[in-house]
């Protein structure tokens, strides 16, 4: 089946024209890699938290997204929600790379799940719960992802307040040395690679075992005739 393959531009154009004043900020960037420098291009678009799960079906519906990340940074008052995909994924030049920032603010950390468009990603949604504390309304799995069954409630890794990593949490493990209630592991030595020799070649010898070097060969000059 043929995809039908449009521009960055052309993509931009219809996430304005569909979701208007819910989009805050879209900006297309583009770079060139490698040693042709072939032109990549990346949209970002800054939406309502209200329209994501609108905007995620009308990406599929242009075709169905590579979902690489969903990662989220604690912006102070608010959470961005960051959820990385491609577009025509796997086209020559027509890859897309497409970022949906949400930012959810931090008395109301509720976000829908899109784990019904895209199943893979519970994984992502999962992990900005403990990592976070966002919540993700209707997500098939809540379990933990990362964390440890007793590690305590109400504590998120990745928060910048109050509700993130203590300072007596921290282990600085560099200064505690190793475990004494197992055994060190074997490290093997490493082998010293020797040198390799660089072989030369023989000279050729008499019967009488007398080196010879070979005499070089002359040019031959083509001969000059003169005109009588």
């Amino acid at each position: 089946m043929t995809k039908n393959v449009i521009s960055p531009q052309q993509v931009a154009d219809t996430l304005t024209q569909k979701f208007g004043d819910g989009i805050s900020k879209l900006t297309i960037k583009e770079w060139a890699e490698g040693s042709k420098k072939t032109k990549t291009y990346s949209i970002w678009v800054y939406l309502d938290r209200s329209l994501l799960k609108d905007a995620i079906r009308h990406i599929a519906s242009l075709d169905f997204p590579h979902l690489s990340v969903i990662s989220g940074v604690d912006c102070g008052d608010h959470i961005d929600l960051l959820y990385q995909m491609s577009i025509f994924f796997g086209m020559k030049n027509s890859e897309i790379k497409l970022a949906l920032v949400v930012p959810v603010p931090k008395d109301d950390l509720t976000i829908p799940t899109i784990s019904d468009i895209i199943p893979g990603a519970a994984y992502g949604e999962r992990e900005k719960q403990e990592m976070l504390g966002v919540e993700v309304v209707n997500i098939p799995d809540g379990r933990r992802l990362f964390l440890p069954a007793d590690f305590p409630e109400g504590v998120y890794p990745w928060r910048k307040d109050e509700s993130g990593i203590t300072p007596d949490m921290v282990k600085e493990l560099y200064k505690v040395g190793r475990p004494t209630d197992r055994p060190v592991p074997v490290v093997k030595p490493k082998e010293k690679k020797k040198p390799v020799k660089k072989e030369t070649p023989a000279k050729e010898k008499t019967p009488a075992g007398e080196n010879v070097v070979p005499e070089p060969v002359a040019e031959e000059k083509p001969e000059v005739k003169n005109d009588e």
